[in-house]
Formats: C-alpha cells, structure tokens, sequence
C-alpha cells in the first residue's frame, strides 16, 4: 500500500492552532481494529511512507500519523515540550473518535509516543519506540556515544536561538550512521531519506527557520513534562547495539524506569537499520489489542 494512499487533513485546534495528520482509514480483521498513530523522526513531514504502511495494513492495523508543531502543515509552538507535542496528537485522537490506539515512534518520535501514553491513558494500549531518545540527565553523560551531538548541545546550552544559529552552517556528519544503515535507507527504507530530505527542503524554502527540528531538539534537552512512571501500558523498547545517533544506553535506561517496559536490544543494528524491526514489533502491538 502506497504512502499516497492516505488521506491528508488539517484539524483546527481550540488554541486556533492547525495540526496536519495523515490517515489510511483502513482497519482489517486481524488487526481487531487497532489503531496505530505514528510518530515521525527529526527531521520528517509526518507522511506516512511505505516501510511504515505496508506492515501495519498487512496486519490490519490502521495508521494515523501527525506533523509535529513547526514543521510544514502544523502550526508553530514556540516553547513546546514533547508533552505539549503530543497533546496535539491526543487531540487528532478524539476528533477521529479513537476508543483505543497504539503509539510508536523512531528516534525523535520515540519520546512523542511514549508521551501519548501518559497523557492518554485510558486509550492507549501499548507503546513502541524505536532508537528512541531519552530524557536529558545532567548525572551521568547523555551525550556518550552520540558521533555528532552538535545540534543537542547547543540546545542544551542556548535554547530557540543558540540551536537556531546552529543549524546555519551545520552539515550532517556522515559518520552518524553505520553501514547497516546505509544499507537499508538504499533498499526498503530509502522513502524515510526521501521524506527528510523533503522535510529540509521544505523547512528552508519558507522565510522561517526550520523551527519543527530546532523546536524537537530544545525539547529534548529541557524538561519533557511527564515522567515515564506515568506510563501504565506495556511498552517495547528497540535499539540498536551500534546506534551512533541514539546510543544503547539510551534505550536501557527508558526500558529500565518504564512500570511495564521491555527492552530488545537487536546488536548488529544502527540508528536506521533497527527499523527493520517493525514488523514484528507491530505483531507484538497487535497481540495487545483486545479482542
């Protein structure tokens, strides 16, 4: 099922706000009409692309994913936390009357999902995040690891303006990604480097800084605004054991402070590759679903 399949809305929020979200409008019996709302990495447009369709339609599962504030198609909120980020989300939720729905994110969208869950508990039922980042700890380093944490550290430092400044004259080091990753974003992942490089495009073709990728990487510094105690639903967390992006560690100390947290570390993988995970994590969020 191609990503253009989806239907592409824009829903005006009760601040006079706008979020853009895309919906595939279909559930199949083996998916007992889960939904799943997708959440997109740093940078994306929020479409939905075809590595992330064709496994969850396959199932039967529904896909819902949102633009994130600041990006294209979704209004800007400036000093939006990644709780602030996901109430948007949760608010697309209700307007498509969701009784129930599962959340999974990739890297940036990995602290999004895991935030829908604490605001939404009632509705939602499981959780995947994959190479997904964990909240910034002045204890200990949460930069180790990381090949190029440049753009994180300025927004650590300097917040809006200092990442802002950042992003001017930075370049995206090579080195982030190992040669799994490279790999797969040549063969069945290639539509996600095509929708990043689209999401650059298309935050540079405006008169505005690119204020959706600055906007996520301040708000993974400072205070997310939930605690991941909050989160009561079972939730699986994939990493890769040569993620240079988003380091192992990462990945265990979220599995480790999750009430019902899984962690699968898939070793040989990178940043990108460990996307290939997916189908068998959405087998694991279809296993959620009541029947």
């Amino acid at each position: 099922m191609a990503a253009t399949t989806a239907i592409e809305r824009d829903l005006e929020l009760a601040d006079g706000r706008t979020v853009r979200f895309w919906d595939t409008g279909v559930q199949g019996r083996g998916g007992a009409g889960l939904t799943l709302i997708w959440h997109h990495g740093t940078p994306q447009t929020g479409r939905l692309i075809p590595p992330v369709v064709e496994p969850a339609l396959a199932r039967g599962i529904r896909v819902v994913s949102c633009t994130r504030a600041g990006y294209v198609g979704t209004s800007t909120l400036e000093g939006r936390t990644v709780k602030d980020a996901a109430a948007d989300v949760v608010a697309v939720a209700s307007e498509l009357g969701l009784e129930r729905y599962a959340t999974a994110g990739a890297s940036g969208g990995g602290p999004h999902a895991l935030a829908c869950a604490a605001l939404d508990p009632e509705r939602v039922v499981g959780v995947v995040t994959l190479a997904g980042i964990a909240p910034f700890m002045d204890a200990g380093d949460w930069f180790a690891g990381m090949a190029s944490p440049d753009a994180l550290q300025a927004a650590l430092r300097g917040g809006r303006d200092e990442r802002r400044r950042h992003g001017e004259t930075a370049e995206f080091d090579l080195e982030s990604f190992v040669d799994t990753d490279w790999a797969v974003l040549e063969e069945e992942w290639a539509p996600l480097g095509a929708d990043a490089n689209r999401a650059s495009v298309e935050a540079t073709a405006g008169a505005e800084p690119p204020w959706g990728e600055i906007d996520d990487d301040v708000a993974f510094t400072t205070p997310w605004g939930f605690d991941l105690s909050a989160i009561g639903c079972p939730t699986l967390v994939v990493q890769g054991g040569r993620d240079r992006v988003v380091p192992r560690a990462h990945g265990q100390w979220q599995a480790e402070h999750l009430p019902r947290g899984q962690f699968w570390l898939r070793p040989n993988d990178g940043h990108v590759s460990v996307l290939r995970a997916l189908p068998v994590a959405l087998d694991w969020l279809r296993d959620l679903a009541p029947h």
